[in-house]
Parts: C-alpha cells; structure tokens; sequence
C-alpha cells in the first residue's frame, strides 16, 4: 500500500441502533460501499461506508459508520489501484470504531467481516498491469 499515503482521517457520521432486549439471537449482515474524490493530482479523499444490521430484524440492531479518509498519492498509479489501497488503508479504521462503539454500549463486541476488495469483480486485475513500486515516480 505504499502507493498511498494515509494523512488524516475522520469518522463523519455514526449511527447506532441498540434496541435489544433479553436474550436475542442475531444474523449480523455487512454493506460496505468506498469511492475516492480526486483533489489535486496527488491528493484524494476516501469516503467509506459500513453498515451492520440483523438480517431478519434490522431495527433492533444497526451500525452505520462513514469513514473519510485524506491521502497523498504517488505519481502515476493508476485509479484502481488507488481505489484499493485507499480502501485497504480506512477499513481498519472502520472496522475498529464499529467494535469499539457496540462493545461501549454494553453488547459484545461487533466485528465487521473482512472484504477482500481485490476479489471483486470490478476491481479484479485480470489485465497484465504493473503495480507501481515504492521507487517509482
């Protein structure tokens, strides 16, 4: 990921729905969606989104975080890759606040399922492309 470089980051929206009551049994669900605004030509900002919700009963429990990111960007990479390591470098971020925030309010802790970005479709690498390496300007 050194393709780019985390600056600063923060948590833009939280929303947190804990209406459980007793014993409950939950079937957790995960949406996480990630785009990148190009600012300068090496500047952007990834803005990543997780939500995690009961699959049969999502107003008894959900968690919506929008994580925006700031990143330096070396000089010709190519928009996909960007796009995953930007991904790559906030979703830890997210994933950590979503635990943090649950475990605080008294249930266990909620873990985000990890996504393998690069296994999706849209960001599969099929193409014989080159990944930029640190020294390349």
């Amino acid at each position: 990921m050194a393709n780019v470089q985390m600056k600063a980051y923060k948590v833009r929206e939280l929303v947190f729905h804990n209406k459980i009551q007793g014993k409950v049994q939950l079937k957790l669900s995960n949406k996480v969606s990630h785009n990148v605004r190009y600012m300068q030509p090496d500047l952007c900002e990834g803005t990543m989104t997780v939500e995690v919700f009961d699959k049969e009963q999502p107003d008894v429990l959900s968690v919506k975080i929008t994580v925006v990111g700031l990143f330096q960007i070396k000089k010709q990479v190519e928009k996909e890759f960007i796009h995953v390591d930007t991904f790559k470098e906030l979703f830890p971020f997210a994933k950590a606040i979503v635990a943090t925030v649950s475990a605080n309010a008294g249930i266990q802790p909620i873990m985000v399922q990890d996504v393998d970005i690069e296994s999706q479709e849209i960001y599969r690498f099929d193409l014989p492309k080159r990944r930029p390496k640190e020294d390349d300007q």
